[in-house]
């Protein structure tokens, strides 16, 4: 029998209304089965880890992320895949964090979640649920079929770490406008095998020293000295500089010397675009080839949600400065492509 750990965390998944004041609030796992009766007739055996404090999205940490790693590492060897209930507003920093820090990952972590609570009529929890339990439980020729950190919502499986939420009232509420969707899910089930990563059998690692030492600095036409000095000289080890098309940035000279001397300062920055389709192509525009002559790290077509947890994940192994930078413009778990 298929063995999945399924571990719930909280979010809207295991929401019911409280009629006398309106509001969502938590229930239990149990709750959650009593109202996914179909659970009951699938073969798998399912074990469940439920945490103690209910925990909103909003309120993940990195230590929390930490956790969730450790209870994979402690079950690994006795499951076949991993589902994850979470909210989904922050699910994509959650599944992108994961899939720095399980190294050499053989079998499938797969979160998902709802927008509707799991008891309303209407709800998109059900199919969510039994869909990712199915594609965890999933294996050809003896081995896990999508062996990476995924999250499953509306019908399809996207990589973790290429994923973002786009959409809070629809229940498409993710896109991976960058990457490929692994699976989809209609009367049959269509895996995109040429898209998932693959496993070479290596020991799985567990990485969970992360650092949130990072700081975002995002670009607006007419942005002042005084928010740039704030953000360079904070106590950040590394910031993320959100920069306009494909990796633009203003030419003021004032605004390039700031960047020259945060970088001689010590200080890590990495492109990326605010543009959720397409990438950073540093040199491509006079001043994107100014940032690259004087170090600015280039993101390629990484998400938000990926480069703030990658970079969580490289300071935390306190690696020396130069194999940091060229794991950041690396890509680690298929979180970015090279132009």
């Amino acid at each position: 029998m298929t063995k999945i750990f399924v571990m719930y965390t909280g979010g809207t998944i295991g929401m019911i209304t409280d009629y006398e004041t309106g509001v969502l609030k938590p229930f239990t796992f149990e709750q959650i089965i009593e109202n996914v009766p179909e659970l009951r007739r699938m073969d798998y055996e399912l074990t469940i880890h439920s945490f103690e404090s209910i925990i909103d999205s909003s309120d993940m940490t990195p230590e929390i992320y930490a956790t969730l790693a450790e209870l994979i590492r402690d079950n690994y060897d006795n499951h076949d895949g991993f589902v994850i209930l979470h909210g989904s507003d922050t699910m994509a920093f959650t599944a992108s964090a994961l899939s720095f820090m399980l190294e050499n990952l053989s079998k499938p972590v797969i979160f998902t979640g709802s927008q509707l609570p799991i008891s309303a009529v209407r709800t998109d929890a059900k199919e969510n649920f039994i869909t990712a339990l199915e594609i965890a439980s999933a294996k050809v020729d003896g081995r896990s079929r999508v062996p990476e950190v995924c999250i499953y919502f509306e019908n399809k499986l996207f990589r973790g770490n290429r994923t973002f939420k786009y959409n809070s009232a629809k229940f498409e509420a993710f896109r991976s406008p960058n990457y490929p969707v692994l699976v989809e899910a209609g009367v049959h089930i269509k895996y995109n095998d040429a898209a998932v990563l693959k496993s070479d059998g290596a020991k799985l690692k567990v990485h969970t020293n992360l650092s949130n030492a990072i700081a975002v600095l995002k670009l607006y036409p007419g942005i002042s000295a005084q928010i740039i000095d704030a953000v360079l000289n904070s106590d950040a080890q590394a910031i993320i500089m959100e920069t306009f098309g494909a990796g633009n940035t203003t030419t003021a000279k004032w605004f390039l010397d700031k960047l020259k001397n945060a970088i001689a300062g010590g200080k890590i920055i990495l492109d990326i675009s605010q543009c959720k389709v397409g990438s950073v192509e540093m040199g491509r525009y006079q001043t994107s080839s100014e940032l690259k002559k004087m170090g600015v790290m280039n993101g390629y077509d990484m998400t938000f949600e990926a480069a703030v947890t990658k970079l969580m994940y490289l300071l935390g192994r306190n690696y020396p400065k130069d194999r940091l930078l060229r794991r950041l413009s690396t890509s680690l778990r298929g979180e970015l492509t090279k132009n």
